[in-house]
């Protein structure tokens, strides 16, 4: 079965994404089920993996209802406010359904990613690789520091770094999130999403050269038993239409063993990390 591990769904009219404004017309509406649901027969994808996209509860709570109306939706990666001191009472009110299945943690929307590394967050963290559930990480290649000194104090997390690190794939800026990712890539519970990448590129004038040397990279240092296929939807439809995205990828990889490759990229992975297997069978 594929799986496309990122994507996202949402109502504006619950006003908590406030990231989206009328200035970005092509996102600025409702995006449910139905509307991706083309997509995913036209590239044979049976389930997906929706990720929050407001850092609320109560978006969590509304993404784990359309999990109900959905046969299509594997689990939700939702949110949580890790400074709360409840958190963690809140965490296993989630954990009762079967759908929860992730937390994402938006560094990128922290003025300081260094917050992360407060006492408070690292008991967080550390919470969640005693749990051993899966993270999701946001961030800005800038904020790769930030992340490795995590890393050096949560060596077990079990996590995944977004949309593989927002390298500026506009501006072809490669050093120094190469070294980064790669240092990164040394933790071996730590997966990575090739997703987001046409947005960080030129909007209106990227070419398919322009990705190659990210996710060439990507899966030198992390291989291919820990990358996950995330389209971004509809975020994505900044800059590339699904379609798009899907031969952005075909045309970048260059890897031994391609059949296999794609089967972990495109769905094996995505089971093993979010831990789907009570939920889908080991299917291609």
């Amino acid at each position: 079965m594929k799986i496309d591990a990122h994507q996202h769904y949402w109502k504006l009219d619950r006003n908590d994404y406030g990231w989206i404004t009328p200035d970005l017309q092509v996102l600025y509406r409702d995006f449910l089920p139905q509307d991706l649901l083309p997509q995913l027969d036209k590239h044979g994808i049976g389930k997906t993996i929706l990720v929050q996209a407001a850092p609320t509860e109560a978006e969590t709570e509304f993404l784990l209802g359309l999990c109900e109306s959905s046969d299509r939706i594997a689990g939700v990666v939702g949110w949580l406010d890790l400074a709360h001191p409840d958190f963690r009472q809140r965490y296993k009110v989630f954990r009762e359904n079967p759908y929860f299945i992730g937390v994402r943690v938006m560094i990128q929307e922290m003025e300081d990613a260094n917050e992360i590394l407060q006492p408070h967050m690292i008991r967080a963290f550390r919470f969640f690789a005693e749990q051993d559930f899966p993270v999701d990480i946001l961030i800005y290649s800038r904020q790769f520091p930030s992340v490795l000194k995590l890393l050096e104090q949560v060596p077990n997390l079990r996590g995944v770094i977004d949309h593989i690190g927002k390298p500026d794939i506009r501006s072809h800026t490669f050093e120094p999130w190469n070294e980064q990712i790669k240092e990164a890539a040394n933790y071996p519970k730590l997966y990575c999403k090739l997703s987001g990448m046409v947005t960080e590129a030129d909007h209106a004038e990227w070419k398919i050269e322009d990705f190659i040397p990210y996710v060439e990279h990507v899966i030198d240092v992390f291989g291919t038993k820990r990358i996950l296929f995330g389209s971004d939807w509809p975020v994505c439809l900044l800059a590339a239409s699904y379609d798009e995205v899907i031969d952005v990828l075909s045309k970048t990889i260059s890897i031994k063993e391609p059949e296999q490759a794609y089967r972990d990229l495109f769905g094996y992975n995505a089971i093993r990390f979010y831990k789907l297997d009570p939920l889908l069978p080991l299917k291609m």
